[in-house]
């Protein structure tokens, strides 16, 4: 399992991956636009923190097949470490990525809400699909199910693309997601959070650092 952070917002960026296991940081032209900032100084910084090893992924908003291809490789250019761009599904987005797929520029295929949509964005040659969990959930969907059946679509198929699933409200639809062999979620800076909360697990400390106190005081093992 994979954990992505869904953010443009340098300061969560920067706490996440100090306190959590990232494999990258996902964006889009919302998160992006909510900064309200320089493009490339946003992304320079992103990168910045996250170093050249872990992924940065970035959404072209070209319209065309050919315009999409260019800016792609223009981040895949400027993004100076691991990269891969995200295309919505579309027929324009499914020819940008067989083109993308011969130059060697990995692809996220997102704004998946079907197991259909996912089959053929992999056929084309998409490295992850982003099927959206919360927003098929909004619609009396099920996100997660969805996602459970684009994984067994892959290995019915023997397809090595991932299933990124996004699009998280709690920490119950992550869990459910990384149960059914989804290989990447890409959540919020709060939803990463809740998933170690837990209140049993707060006593369970405070019950530690008691029992402790009781008998050491404020001593700790350093100063024996």
């Amino acid at each position: 399992m994979e954990y992505i952070l869904d953010t443009a917002d340098i300061e969560a960026i920067r706490y996440c991956n100090e306190f959590y296991p990232l494999a990258g940081v996902t964006t889009n032209p919302s998160i992006i636009a909510k900064e309200k900032t320089n493009f490339w100084e946003l992304v320079s910084e992103i990168r910045s923190i996250i170093g050249p090893d872990k992924i940065f992924f970035a959404q072209t908003v070209q319209k065309t097949a050919e315009k999409i291809v260019e800016e792609a490789v223009l981040l895949n250019e400027k993004s100076r470490g691991e990269f891969c761009v995200k295309i919505p599904i579309s027929e324009e987005g499914i020819k940008a990525t067989m083109m993308l797929k011969k130059l060697g520029i990995r692809v996220l295929v997102t704004a998946i809400f079907t197991p259909a949509q996912a089959l053929l964005a992999a056929k084309a040659g998409a490295d992850y699909v982003a099927p959206y969990v919360n927003r098929l959930d909004n619609i009396i969907g099920d996100g997660c199910n969805v996602v459970a059946e684009i994984v067994a679509q892959f290995k019915l198929h023997n397809l090595s693309c991932k299933v990124l699933a996004a699009s998280f409200q709690t920490a119950e639809q992550v869990h459910k997601c990384a149960a059914v062999g989804c290989q990447c979620i890409t959540v919020s800076a709060d939803i990463l959070k809740a998933v170690i909360a837990y209140p049993m697990t707060d006593a369970a400390i405070e019950g530690f650092d008691r029992d402790w106190q009781n008998v050491y005081g404020d001593k700790t093992i350093l100063d024996f």
